[in-house]
């Protein structure tokens, strides 16, 4: 597998940065449930940057970091649930947990198949709701014209993420070393549009 450059290296840590400061100044005149699932999403995409950016790109193929990563759109898509759909805050947060609880689960005592599947599915749907809600509440007016930039982070992590299964299935839609190469730089991207996003 391709070794991490050194810019690779700035890439990530910018990226990881951006996760750090998102964290530390948090998004406030949010409902606690939000604020809280929000910093959770936030402290995992940290993570997730922090241990690619030590362990190298071999730690993309890692168990607990696949699990790890799991919590990032499962995170921000509760906290989009909690701050816009409130009256759904509780089933979407008891789905959010046993999506998890099946990603551990198969992650760890099924095939390398089957764990798979249930990543693709459950980054399937909540990469879904990251994407489309923040651009069809800007559409109607019920958030700015900027959040748009959370739906796009949202669709461009689901994407990579639906490239990453296929590859470790044997079935790349896209060859390795592009798919690795490309990794350090969309992070980035991602982690600046999903704090601008939510600035707006």
């Amino acid at each position: 597998m391709r070794k991490v450059s050194i810019a690779d290296r700035v890439l990530l840590l910018l990226a990881v940065l951006l996760a750090s400061y998102q964290v530390v100044v948090g998004i406030e005149g949010l409902p606690s449930i939000a604020i809280t699932s929000f910093t959770l999403g936030f402290g995992a995409l940290l993570i997730a940057g922090l241990l690619i950016f030590i362990l190298g790109f071999e730690a993309m193929d890692n168990q607990y970091v696949a699990v790890v990563s799991t919590i990032i759109p499962l995170s921000l898509s509760a906290g989009l649930i909690a701050e816009y759909f409130p009256q759904f805050t509780i089933v979407y947060i008891i789905f959010a947990c046993i999506a998890f609880v099946l990603v551990l689960l198969t992650r760890f005592f099924t095939s390398p198949r089957i764990a798979t599947i249930t990543l693709v599915g459950v980054h399937g749907i909540a990469g879904l709701l990251i994407l489309v809600l923040p651009l069809w509440l800007a559409a109607r007016g019920s958030a700015s014209p900027g959040f748009i930039l959370v739906g796009i982070a949202g669709g461009l992590i689901g994407a990579y993420g639906l490239i990453l299964s296929f590859l470790r299935m044997d079935h790349p839609l896209i060859a390795q070393e592009i798919t690795i190469r490309i990794f350090p730089p969309l992070m980035l991207v991602v982690t600046a549009a999903f704090v601008a996003g939510f600035a707006f």
